[in-house]
């Protein structure tokens, strides 16, 4: 009783997010939001999530001062779907989009388009209609670069400012010297990547003192190449993609995840902030399943390595229990538009249908029960603009969850594989055979759905 009563403080006790007027929405304590998307981190990464590579005590601070959930789900497998499904709420083959971004011609060979649409309904757009000030601070990936030199600015999809990386409309040239992830050139050093995108976001909440803010903080240090200050380049010089590389760049990640929290406190807004902190799909290389806490697959796969993620909702002395861990609520990616904006007191757009469903009360401590199937979408044709997972474990390139079911199939109706995850989560065992009726009935949900998208026939 003591929870719905607080919960019921913490929305307004609005039923839904519609139902909250903009003259209300200037009554009512609207929190900040800060969503840390990681750039390729794994399940096991994190030490509170039974990561082994180094302490993340950062990391780990968030889930003993927050909730830390055990079965949270990106919207893909992989870097641009995954980043436009979170932006949309929307599953993102909607936008034409079932792979990383690249080439014109890479685009068009996996039936993509170049960029996300521009008029698709985004999350910041709507926060900043409810009056948030809007900012993106780090990869993008949803348009631009290499050679597509149209794409619209990130500003077009509702941000006030933005600095990002290489594969962006219009990357910061103090970490773009060339046209790649890095550069020795760049004025801001590979390793000083995340410090430069924290300093931007602190600066950004200072300078707007006074109004709800909303910030993208994306980082892509786990990315590879995994690159290390001078000094450590010496200590680890065992190559970019190498476990020691990793090691020592995990280490400095977690420290500016410390920067950022502390950065929260000296300004006086870490009670009224909201930090999600998560990542856009499994990790490349996998350390032989390691990191992706040896759930089967990893980025680039369907299988729970490549989407099951790491997933912390951190406001310190706020609403949210302490030290609180949910394994029965599952959170899709989808779920954080019409989510975040609950939590925002904000109006969703006219006519606007999430693929996901409100879980605000979850991400507030409460434990929901899911009432609507997760659909996954991955490699689109045959086409080799598709990576192969690390682990070279290829999973089908459709996939539904629905309660403790997982269903993975090809679109053509071939490689059908049905999981029990309560009994099962490392999908070893498959259960096909033995259900036939449940593996029939998800098999024609899911092709269903899958054909029920855009057919993206040459980008358009």
């Amino acid at each position: 009783m003591k929870t719905r009563k607080l919960l019921s403080i913490m929305f307004g006790g609005a039923a839904s997010v519609a139902s909250v007027s903009v003259a209300a929405q200037s009554n009512v304590e609207r929190p900040n939001i800060i969503v840390i998307l990681t750039d390729d981190m794994g399940f096991g990464d994190v030490g509170v999530y039974g990561g082994k590579f180094v302490p993340t005590p950062n990391i780990d601070r968030m889930a003993d001062e927050g909730v830390r959930f055990t079965q949270y789900y990106s919207a893909s497998p992989i870097s641009s779907p995954s980043r436009a499904g979170l932006l949309t709420g929307r599953c993102p083959g909607n936008f034409h989009i079932t792979s990383y971004l690249q080439t014109r011609a890479g685009n068009r060979s996996a039936e993509m388009a170049d960029y996300l649409n521009p008029d698709a309904p985004t999350l910041p757009r709507t926060l900043q209609a409810a009056g948030y000030r809007t900012g993106h601070f780090g990869k993008w990936h949803l348009g631009g670069g290499r050679d597509v030199k149209d794409a619209p600015s990130i500003t077009k999809y509702g941000y006030d400012e933005y600095v990002s990386t290489y594969e962006s409309p219009d990357p910061d040239p103090f970490i773009t010297a060339t046209d790649w992830i890095w550069s020795a050139k760049d004025s801001i050093k590979r390793w000083n990547r995340t410090a430069y995108f924290v300093d931007k976001t602190l600066d950004f909440l200072k300078r707007n003192s006074g109004q709800p803010c909303f910030v993208n903080l994306w980082p892509d240090d786990m990315h590879t190449p995994w690159v290390g200050s001078i000094e450590e380049q010496k200590l680890f010089p065992d190559g970019e993609n190498s476990e020691k590389n990793f090691r020592t760049v995990l280490i400095e990640y977690d420290r500016q995840i410390g920067r950022l929290l502390a950065g929260l406190k000296e300004l006086g807004i870490d009670r009224n902030t909201i930090v999600i902190f998560t990542s856009d799909n499994g990790p490349a290389p996998s350390f032989r399943g390691s990191r992706a806490g040896n759930y089967r697959g990893c980025k680039a796969s369907l299988y729970e390595g490549g989407m099951r993620m790491p997933f912390i909702v951190w406001s310190p002395d706020r609403l949210i229990p302490r030290a609180k861990v949910d394994n029965t609520t599952v959170v899709s990616a989808l779920d954080l538009f019409v989510s975040l904006c609950n939590m925002a007191h904000a109006t969703l757009p006219v006519n606007y249908e999430s693929d996901g469903v409100d879980m605000s009360r979850a991400l507030a401590g409460e434990p929901q029960q899911r009432d609507k199937a997760i659909f996954w979408e991955y490699r689109r044709n045959g086409s080799n603009a598709f990576p192969q997972p690390a682990d070279k474990d290829v999973s089908p390139n459709l996939a539904v969850r629905e309660g403790d079911w997982k269903l993975l199939i090809n679109a053509d109706g071939t490689g059908l594989a049905l999981y029990n995850l309560r009994e099962d989560q490392r999908e070893t065992t498959n259960l096909g055979e033995k259900y036939p009726d449940r593996a029939s009935e998800l098999k024609e949900k899911v092709l269903r759905w899958r054909n029920s998208l855009p057919p993206n026939r040459n980008g358009e």
